[in-house]
């Protein structure tokens, strides 16, 4: 029989579900409560949140939203991790600290839209660079045959003022 304060939990956990961009799992048993503490503050930096809650009601969130593929992942202690800005940050702050080797964390998987990550998946989402650098690289690659057109359009004009010059230069040698 479900308690008003686990529905309170379960009606928080959907709203974080609703909210954020990317949602990653982790089994984190074995941490201490100040690696715990650390890594929260971290993920906070990057407009995320560690949730810890029990997996039962984890689920009734994930299935009341019809994220059942969710639902396999979590078992055993699990952290929730909900991001809300940048979908590679909390990725990558998270398997930052799993290569660190500080605590005993591991990547479980996650969500990403409507698309199940695996950990490798976590992993490689770590490693992309962050949308500010894809759009200057995409912005650049654009630029680039502008560049290179004007380029070939003044060329021929560079050399008929470089000829001149040398002219003016010759005539006043002698």
């Amino acid at each position: 029989m479900p308690t008003e304060k686990k529905e309170r939990i379960v009606d928080d956990v959907t709203q974080s579900f609703e909210k954020s961009k990317v949602i990653i799992l982790a089994h984190y048993q074995g941490m201490t409560t100040a690696e715990m503490t650390g890594l929260r503050r971290k993920l906070q930096a990057v407009q995320s949140e560690l949730q810890v809650t029990k997996n039962t009601l984890f689920r009734l969130a994930a299935e009341r939203l019809g994220k059942r593929d969710m639902v396999e992942s979590a078992s055993g202690p699990t952290a929730v991790v909900f991001g809300y800005g940048d979908v590679v940050a909390p990725a990558r702050v998270l398997a930052g600290y799993v290569g660190e080797g500080k605590g005993s964390l591991t990547l479980r998987g996650g969500i990403l839209g409507a698309r199940v990550l695996t950990p490798a998946d976590v992993a490689t989402l770590a490693t992309l660079p962050s949308r500010e650098v894809l759009l200057a690289k995409v912005f650049g690659q654009m630029k680039s045959p502008v560049a290179g057109l004007l380029g070939c359009l003044t060329a021929p004009m560079r050399g008929m003022v470089g000829v001149l010059q040398a002219r003016i230069n010759q005539l006043e040698e002698k």
